[in-house]
């Protein structure tokens, strides 16, 4: 079991993580577990050069599923693509609190987010 202290800087997302509506994120990379501890945390000012605006307590994983995202082609999630457009696209979408509710906007947010992995990226879909 790790300690893990992620940041949250997608707006839409911070209020429902505080009062426990939002229970999923998705995260660039392969380093979750299921029973690892997930704390979240803001920034008062720029990210990584202000204090921490809040912190939440720990929360244990209950589900780490791991996630392909190509910027053309949709999201790969064990054995199957679903392209942007997709009901399970969408229906990650809800659950990870992205405006609006389309896949399109999940990939916008991904990608403008993760930027720097280009245009296709390893992911895990993480939920406590």
């Amino acid at each position: 079991m790790k300690k893990h202290n992620i940041a949250l800087t997608y707006e839409p997302k911070i209020e429902a993580v505080l009062d426990g509506r939002c229970t999923q994120t998705i995260r660039a990379g392969r380093r979750f577990e299921v029973g690892d501890l997930v704390s979240f945390h803001g920034w008062e000012g720029v990210p990584y050069r202000s204090k921490w605006s809040f912190r939440t307590p720990y929360f244990e994983l209950k589900t780490v599923i791991n996630a392909d995202f190509n910027k053309k082609y949709g999201m790969y999630i064990a054995g199957t693509w679903y392209d942007w457009d997709d009901p399970e696209t969408t229906g990650i979408t809800l659950l990870d609190y992205i405006y609006p509710l389309t896949g399109g906007a999940l990939r916008d947010v991904l990608f403008g987010l993760n930027a720097k992995q280009g245009s296709h990226f390893e992911a895990q879909i993480i939920r406590w």
